[in-house]
């Protein structure tokens, strides 16, 4: 296929041109004309448009039967939906008096080729040279003004050249690095939705890497960057700083190999990983962050003892905190937030239960009650976790690392219907209960309901007679 058919073969495509045939210039630009090119598959669009591009977001919609809403006033940028959000097409006015204006203002060479819509056969306008760099899989910056001109583009070089697999070019990584101070400068929604991209895309690592490498994590992520050089205790190899990478690393094997990690569970682990969250991000993408955030507590926390022992005691709480304030400083949404909250502050407990197999049915109840609703991604989490603390330690040790791994193997199911179904629910209401009792609505009604809710659980109380037994026990003791 040439570059022409491997564009007409999107749906994307066809479905954009024939939106917009007779109406007024424009061009595909962007990573649709550079996926094309490198012969990878093309599902998105951004189109530049010589007129209004709300309007031409809107005749896209009409057509298609999808919305069109406003992405960016700042940037005068459209978005254009398939009824299936099986696509989008992001419709941009020109940067300048015409098509050429427009590629100069472009972050990278292999985003700053176009094809005129009217005429996908005509020849690429490629005043950079993006189709060559696309060729030697390089990502360059259009000019020397790029990470000046946004900062985010900072944070897009990392995140594109890991997932394109390409190389940054020398000059561009030393534009990045005189360009670095300005990384944390864009608005936190933009910086969020370039984290997203870079934790769930195909390389999260080499990401990370390269971000390092431009010298934008300390803008961007500060408290990532604050762990390098924390020192840990023997149950630990690295310092906090690649222990988180460590733990990003181990999550991503978990991924590949759930039948490994997850046993019988792992259709039903990978099918919650996928769940659409928040900030379009899904469970495990979410969890991906997660890694990369759980430990920021640790500088902070950290006490050596006079014989040298490192403890981080309140790390969990505390890191949960920072979380919080990360979260805030990127717009992140609640559900986002509270979803990384939660996980960091639970990513402990399972550890201290690993010496305790087999675990009782109380016990697992009580895991489960606490975490929810996070019990199955945090037990993933802890998975991740231990496999990367490979210390001398006793907690790092073969048998405590295989001890945890069948916890995890022996949770997992029991997490996965709490999530599924929900807590489990007693037999009799709140209401009938206390008339029973003879007592009123208070905390010791609900002490006396949520030990019925552990005991129907547990297969000790199946009825409401079994239920108010419990309850009278309870009461006089």
């Amino acid at each position: 296929m040439n570059l022409s058919e491997r564009l007409l073969d999107a749906p994307s495509v066809r479905a954009v041109r024939d939106a917009l045939a007779g109406g007024e210039e424009a061009w595909i630009v962007g990573g649709a004309v550079r996926d094309a090119a490198g012969e990878r598959s093309v599902t998105d669009l951004d189109l530049a448009v010589a007129g209004d591009e709300a309007t031409a977001a809107r005749r896209i919609a009409r057509a298609v039967g999808g919305p069109a809403f406003e992405l960016s006033a700042e940037f005068g940028t459209w978005r254009a939906l398939a009824p299936d959000r099986s696509w989008h097409a992001d419709v941009s006015r020109l940067r300048g008096p015409g098509i050429e204006a427009d590629l100069e203002g472009r972050d990278f060479t292999v985003n700053a080729i176009a094809l005129p819509l009217a005429d996908l056969d005509a020849a690429p306008l490629d005043p950079h040279g993006g189709l060559a760099d696309a060729a030697d899989r390089v990502l360059r910056t259009v000019s020397e003004r790029s990470f000046g001109d946004d900062p985010l583009r900072l944070l897009r070089a990392a995140r594109l050249a890991a997932e394109l697999d390409y190389e940054l070019d020398p000059e561009t990584i030393a534009l990045g690095r005189r360009a670095a101070s300005q990384a944390g400068e864009p608005a936190g929604e933009r910086q969020l939705a370039e984290l997203r991209l870079l934790v769930a895309g195909p390389d999260p690592l080499r990401a990370l890497a390269l971000l390092d490498e431009l010298g934008a994590t300390e803008g961007v992520l500060p408290e990532l960057a604050a762990l390098r050089g924390v020192e840990q205790n023997p149950n630990h190899h690295l310092d906090v700083h690649g222990h988180t990478l460590e733990v990003l690393a181990n999550l991503l094997a978990v991924e590949r190999d759930l039948d490994r990690y997850a046993g019988d569970s792992a259709p039903e682990v990978a099918a919650l990983l996928a769940e659409p969250l928040a900030d379009e991000l899904t469970r495990g993408g979410a969890l991906r962050f997660a890694a990369v955030l759980h430990d920021v507590g640790k500088p902070a926390t950290r006490r050596e003892r006079e014989d040298g022992f490192v403890s981080f005691v309140g790390h969990d709480r505390v890191g949960a905190a920072m979380v919080a304030e990360i979260c805030a400083r990127l717009r992140a949404s609640r559900a986002l937030a509270r979803q990384l909250e939660l996980l960091t502050v639970h990513h402990l407990h399972l550890g201290f239960m690993a010496a305790e197999r087999p675990l009782g049915r109380r016990r697992l109840y009580d895991y489960l009650r606490l975490t929810a609703p996070v019990a199955a991604d945090v037990t993933l989490l802890t998975v991740a976790d231990r496999l990367a603390a490979r210390g001398g330690g006793p907690t790092a040790s073969p048998e405590m690392v295989e001890a945890h791994l069948k916890l995890a193997r022996e949770v997992l199911p029991a997490a996965l219907a709490w999530h599924r179904d929900g807590p489990p629910r007693g037999p009799i209401r709140g209401d009938e209960l206390a008339r029973a009792l003879g007592i009123e609505p208070g905390p010791e009604l609900g002490r006396l309901l949520a030990e019925i809710e552990a005991a129907v659980f547990t297969g000790e109380v199946e009825t409401a007679e079994q239920a108010i037994r419990l309850a009278e026990r309870l009461f006089d003791e």
